[in-house]
């Protein structure tokens, strides 16, 4: 149905342009040649013209709408394939520029020969300059626009609540690691992370693969994971939101993660040390959950007295090792006799590593005997 619409509109515009052609051609035709038609030739000839281009424009059609389908194909795939913002902003770009370029063209419409060529060529090179800048340049544009005045606003308004300058707060994106560690819904509950949490759905399909991996270990991790992503969802108070952004020219998930956050202007969340080092060299901001974990833990200074439980002993001749609640590692220097005790102890030195921290102490009976 669509073929045979298309096919008698090409024919109905070949006999428009056999016509407008006649019309021009026969004229020039007899003043070269010197003769003179008579009305009902020169009729002729122009109801040949017309009946001659609707010809062959007919048995044109075939391969221009098979172009033409092809074409259309391949632009429904595109803007399929493209976030609705990057669409929007594309429209809104494109009718900028042929409102320019048809402003800026009217002064030179009526030189001779030119003239009419200038306003189409104007037009097109506004149209296409103007639809790129503005999606390569949407999100300062969604920037200024959310940092314009609203009318209607609401004076009583508690002006505490709002962000300065108008900023809205940056995303949060979630890598596979941060999720499958599972503190983070925790985090989340506490209140401490604000604006919406960004979960792209090519770490869903990680998750996925891990969920469905033949390795216990990681199936249980995967399932995690996904029950974690679940909770955060259904019961915490917080914006979810699933991105179908992807970047066919990027494979590593990671790699995919910082394009993600850099075209969002939003952060990630991740345990990785080695993502959170390359996203610092990418201009990144990274939330490094370890990172949380270790700044809130308490606090112990050199000859703070404790009381532990040694169950094991260390890599060095006569260590002990104790653990804290919270999981710091306490080496004892002289612990090994009382594996399986509980004892005072005294610190006398901690080390911060970038695993954690880590705490020396010796036994406080030792030190008493000692002074």
């Amino acid at each position: 149905m669509f073929r045979g619409l298309m096919q008698a509109f090409l024919a109905l515009l070949g006999i428009f342009v056999g016509y407008e052609l006649a019309l021009i051609g026969v004229p020039v035709l007899t003043t070269v040649l010197g003769i003179t038609l008579s009305a009902s030739i020169y009729i002729s000839l122009l109801v040949f013209g017309g009946i001659t281009g609707g010809i062959i424009f007919y048995f044109l059609a075939p391969p221009i709408i098979g172009r033409l389908s092809k074409l259309m194909e391949w632009i429904e795939c595109r803007l399929q394939r493209m976030p609705t913002t990057d669409i929007v902003a594309g429209f809104a770009g494109l009718l900028a520029g042929l409102l320019i370029g048809n402003l800026v063209s009217l002064p030179f419409g009526r030189l001779p020969v030119v003239g009419p060529f200038i306003p189409v060529l104007a037009i097109i090179a506004f149209g296409y300059v103007g639809m790129n800048v503005a999606v390569k340049k949407k999100e300062d544009l969604w920037g200024f626009i959310a940092a314009l005045p609203r009318f209607g606003r609401d004076k009583d308004k508690d002006k505490t609540s709002e962000q300065p300058e108008g900023r809205a707060i940056a995303p949060k994106v979630l890598d596979t690691s941060v999720i499958i560690d599972g503190r983070i819904a925790d985090v989340v509950k506490s209140g401490f992370l604000e604006g919406p949490l960004v979960i792209p759905n090519f770490v869903l399909q990680e998750l996925r693969h891990i969920a469905d991996s033949s390795d216990t270990l990681k199936r249980n991790r995967g399932r995690r994971g996904l029950d974690i992503l679940n909770r955060i969802q259904k019961e915490l108070d917080v914006e979810v939101i699933i991105s179908d952004r992807d970047y066919d020219d990027v494979v590593e998930v990671d790699s995919k993660l910082l394009r993600i956050c850099q075209d969002l202007k939003g952060k990630i969340l991740t345990n990785d040390y080695n993502l959170n080092k390359v996203a610092e060299l990418q201009g990144v901001q990274v939330l490094n959950l370890n990172e949380l974990a270790n700044a809130v833990k308490p606090v112990v200074l050199p000859g703070e007295e404790m009381v532990v439980h040694v169950i094991k002993d260390g890599k060095e001749t006569g260590q002990g090792v104790a653990y804290l609640d919270d999981g710091t590692m306490i080496v004892i220097d002289g612990g090994r006799r009382h594996i399986g005790e509980t004892i005072g102890v005294l610190v006398t030195s901690v080390l911060q590593t970038a695993a954690g921290r880590m705490i020396f102490a010796k036994p406080k009976a030792a030190v008493e005997k000692a002074m």
